[in-house]
């Protein structure tokens, strides 16, 4: 009896100990698979990281050179020769906001037949070619077709860009991305500063004087940007020459969260590459709380990047702590570059803590008391001037943030090509505001203006704070189980698919 007792207690144990062996060779082999994955997916990323958004910043950088340049053309004349009234002046630059809004969406629609490649490319050579027309044109007339034509052109490349990295990174990958090629807009103004100081040198000459060779050289260098990224961008994963067979099998999974650990709340890109249009996805886009909120915050935001862009060296020469406009050129480039590391190190805070509206709460506020202590407190020069260095910090690290959320927060295609688009057209509106806010018989101080900017500011980070709050409000629905209709649904209304506050 106790013989049979203690077999059958060493039986027990053999029994426990291959149970044991074999927990820990499973746990092993798990150990060495997420490995593998941790590896692959730096390896892809690298890859992708060097490859794509380098091009894309290089495009975004000549779009905002190539809208923002006349802000540098005006104070070396180009008011003066085209013979332009302020008001002709202000009405130039708010027809390009009008006809690059209109044409936001209806670009983001056609860009998945035509594809990235082909359409990002083709927009950037076209609005190159119009920019070189601007250094020729003679009267009102002229500039003000010229701008309309630009507007155009330009218009479908930020959404289109978006869009476009929304199908190549996962969601929690989104705001850093951005906010690396976001931070071209912010380094144009530094660059376009030193450039338009170097180009303006070149005239007069071949009867065209300086301010005209910095838009026809600016505008050639564009051209060469739009091949330049038609030769390296991609159409998607599956046809990047730079990665392997094992390597797109791979992204593709890790979009739909098979090795991320994101469960299905982002769903299969290859799904998405063959949806087919609805107009049912256009309007579940359009009556979308989420992008109303985002956007109107994002157009007070861009009402003061906008007005800081195209005025900023209007500002600085008449704080009078410059000699002469040459000498102002340089000067506009310190706030451009103060607020370009805090952009990219905002975005990646946001990405790892998987924020998006409350990192805004914290950086707009930066910008609100740049504006506030502008416009209400009478201070020297340089106290004015460092306050402009606020502003773009506090505005430029929100971009990224605000830029992603709503493509975080759509699933489909065509829904997402919908908030994304309407996003930036409802945004981009402010450029009419920062047409006329800043008219040159308010300087030096341009108390109205700034207050403006402040105004719109605070009103943003309050639609910032009621979009978190609806968020949390549609997360706390889904775990109720008040979307449960929508399970299995392949969208932004399946239980599975958590907003990103």
């Amino acid at each position: 009896m106790r013989m049979a007792s203690n077999v059958a207690q060493k039986v027990d144990d053999q029994v426990a100990s291959d149970m044991k062996l074999e927990d820990q060779q499973s746990r092993l082999l798990e150990a060495e698979a997420d490995q593998h994955h941790a590896s692959m997916s730096r390896r892809i990323l690298f890859k992708m990281d060097t490859r794509i958004l380098p091009v894309l910043a290089l495009l975004f950088l000549c779009s905002f050179l190539d809208r923002t340049n006349v802000g540098n053309a005006r104070i070396l004349g180009l008011e003066h020769d085209l013979g332009l009234s302020n008001q002709q002046y202000n009405q130039g630059l708010a027809v390009f906001y009008a006809t690059y809004i209109a044409s936001e969406l209806p670009s983001n629609l056609v860009l998945k037949k035509v594809t990235p490649k082909i359409w990002l490319p083709l927009l950037t050579a076209l609005w190159g070619i119009i920019t070189m027309c601007l250094g020729f044109v003679r009267n009102f007339g002229s500039f003000f077709a010229v701008r309309a034509l630009l507007g155009i052109a330009e218009g479908g490349l930020l959404p289109g860009m978006v869009l476009y990295l929304s199908s190549l990174y996962t969601r929690q990958e989104m705001a850093l991305r951005i906010g690396i090629f976001y931070t071209a807009a912010s380094l144009s103004g530094a660059f376009g500063g030193l450039l338009a100081r170097g180009l303006s040198a070149i005239g007069p000459r071949g009867g065209l004087e300086g301010w005209r060779w910095i838009l026809v050289i600016e505008g050639l260098l564009t051209v060469v940007a739009g091949f330049v990224a038609y030769l390296l961008l991609p159409v998607n994963i599956q046809t990047a020459s730079y990665l392997t067979g094992e390597e797109k099998v791979f992204a593709a999974e890790r979009l739909r969260g098979l090795h991320t650990g994101g469960g299905s709340e982002r769903f299969n890109p290859m799904i998405e590459r063959e949806e087919k249009f609805k107009w049912s996805e256009v309007r579940r886009g359009v009556f979308n709380l989420q992008v109303w909120l985002s956007a109107t915050a994002y157009f007070a935001i861009l009402s003061g990047l906008y007005s800081f862009g195209l005025f900023l060296p209007t500002i600085i020469n008449d704080l009078k702590i410059t000699s002469d406009p040459n000498q102002t050129q340089l000067w506009s480039v310190i706030p451009y570059a103060v607020a370009t590391p805090v952009t990219v190190f905002i975005a990646f805070l946001s990405d790892r803590l998987k924020l998006r509206g409350i990192m805004m709460l914290f950086t707009l506020p930066v910008a609100i008391i740049g504006y506030a202590v502008s416009a209400n407190v009478s201070a020297s020069a340089q106290v004015r001037f460092g306050m402009t260095c606020l502003m773009a910090i506090g505005m430029y690290s929100s971009v990224p943030c605000v830029l992603v959320w709503n493509s975080n927060n759509s699933a489909g295609h065509y829904k997402r090509a919908t908030t994304s688009a309407l996003q930036l057209a409802i945004a981009n509106c402010g450029g009419f505001v920062a047409t006329f806010v800043y008219p040159s018989i308010d300087g030096p101080l341009y108390h109205k203006g700034h207050t403006v900017i402040l105004g719109l500011l605070v009103f943003s980070w309050f639609a910032i704070l009621a979009n978190v709050l609806w968020c949390m409000k549609i997360n706390q629905d889904k775990r109720n189980g008040k979307y449960d209709q929508y399970a299995g649904s392949g969208d932004d209304r399946d239980p599975a698919f958590i907003m990103i506050l």
